[in-house]
């Protein structure tokens, strides 16, 4: 890469004469370099970035409050990050990589590598997207059996997730699935407890993580209880880079064998907590020890804050906005009545912005029942959806308020509380698609063979 510009560059080395040595360094390197400001903190770093300086930065592994955020809101200004360490510091090394940072060069690095560094960085800057972490990744049963305890409303307090499990677990590839449904409660949160539940009891290592900024309920659902960090403490030791199976463990509950539960923020007030930079490592961690992620989102996909601010300022939708970029599988949940079908189809357009690749969303149909929908409802709705957004339902499942209300006030799934319910049938097929199987035979009813008069 040549240039007949200056590249600019800017430092936040905080021992004592190390960055006049890069400087030293950048000025007899093959190029164009120059040094547009020495930053004392990484305060001062994020100002200078922020105030369009700078198309690369220096930083020092022992930087105060150097964080994933921090490193993610350089990338968003299109600045390359560069970590400098000391010769053999394995440690500090470790700690750049946790944060985000690719490219790490030793303190006296030769004028030519550190060049070579620099315009690496540029480049990788110019080209990464922030949040893009699809793939293509097929839930495969691992073995293991299902297990639940339904003579109480509150599960145990005990039942914390085993930290050895997790590192014995790590190092897969999980999917990621993320459960996402508009306004007017259509039904999220039961859709994404209920398929995590049924694939743990496929024998699918499932992890439950409840991402809604608005109105987090997976704990209450699962009676489980609310007080504990849960998702919010695994996002802060991501966002400082010390996020590892052991961490997460300390922060996930144990529901069943297979089954485990980041709750959510237990205030609507607290979603500065779940940071995008933050999630993206958590979601690369739950995918590393569970076979399946099932995330219930939030509903809002608008990303107006970036418009209302000058700084870089929160996302309070930047949890949900990330969490369906990076998803393996969107389950969009819509309920089956007139109003809700409506919000749903204005929906699917703004999920299309987020969502490119629209075979890996599923239509759920939420709530169906004649009684808003007439005769016949599946085909109905599956004919309206077809016409008006070019989508089928992989999934239609019945309203049946007695077996919910039942689970709610039980603080149970509709397999442990009420495994007849159709509303589960319908979601263990779906489940059953997720996890690469076949869905079961339907059920036949037995046929009376007319009796023969005498």
């Amino acid at each position: 890469m040549e240039t007949a510009e200056q590249v600019q560059v800017l430092t936040a080395v905080t021992e004592a004469g190390r960055d006049t040595h890069l400087i030293t360094a950048l000025r007899s390197a093959p190029g164009r370099f120059a040094v547009v400001r020495r930053c004392v903190d990484l305060a001062d770093l994020l100002g200078a970035v922020g105030a369009g300086l700078g198309q690369v930065a220096l930083v020092s592994s022992g930087l105060r409050r150097l964080d994933r955020d921090a490193v993610d809101a350089m990338r968003r200004a299109r600045v390359g990050v560069i970590g400098v360490v000391s010769a053999g510091d394995a440690a500090g090394r470790e700690r750049l990589a946790a944060l985000g940072v690719d490219h790490c060069i030793p303190v006296d690095a030769e004028p030519s590598e550190l060049a070579a560094a620099v315009l690496d960085a540029i480049t990788a800057a110019q080209s990464s997207a922030p949040g893009d972490g699809r793939g293509s990744h097929r839930v495969v049963p691992d073995g293991g059996r299902s297990a639940f305890h339904p003579e109480i409303r509150q599960r145990s307090a005990e039942d914390d997730a085993d930290p050895l499990e997790f590192v014995e677990r790590g190092g897969q590839r999980g999917q990621l699935i993320a459960v996402w449904g508009p306004y007017g409660a259509p039904g999220r949160t039961t859709i994404a407890t209920n398929v995590a539940m049924e694939l743990a009891m496929l024998g699918t290592s499932t992890m439950l993580v409840d991402a809604d900024t608005y109105g987090a309920s997976i704990a209450e659902t699962l009676g489980l209880l609310d007080d504990a960090p849960g998702l919010a403490g695994a996002a802060r030791m991501a966002n400082q880079g010390q996020l590892d199976a052991i961490a997460l463990a300390r922060y996930a509950r144990k529901v069943t064998p297979e089954l485990h539960v980041l709750t959510g923020v237990t205030r609507p007030a607290r979603w500065t907590e779940l940071r995008p930079a933050a999630l993206e490592a958590v979601w690369s961690q739950t995918r590393s020890v569970a076979t399946a992620t099932v995330v219930d989102c939030g509903f809002c996909l608008e990303e107006d804050e970036a418009m209302v601010f000058d700084t870089d300022a929160p996302r309070r939708n930047g949890a949900t906005v990330t969490t369906l970029a990076s998803a393996d599988v969107v389950l969009a949940v819509g309920a089956a009545d007139p109003i809700s079908l409506g919000r749903f189809v204005r929906g699917l357009a703004d999920l299309r912005e987020i969502v490119s690749d629209l075979s890996a969303t599923h239509v759920v149909v939420n709530k169906v029942r004649r009684s808003v929908a007439g005769a016949g409802p599946e085909k109905q709705i599956g004919a309206a959806l077809e016409r008006f957004v070019g989508v089928q339902p992989a999934a239609f499942v019945p309203d049946d308020p007695a077996a919910l209300d039942l689970a709610l006030v039980s603080g149970r799934t509709l397999a442990e509380i009420a495994p007849r319910s159709a509303a589960r049938h319908a979601i263990l097929a779906l489940s059953r698609r997720l996890a690469g199987l076949q869905p079961p035979p339907p059920r036949r009813r037995p046929t009376l063979l007319p009796t023969r008069r005498s």
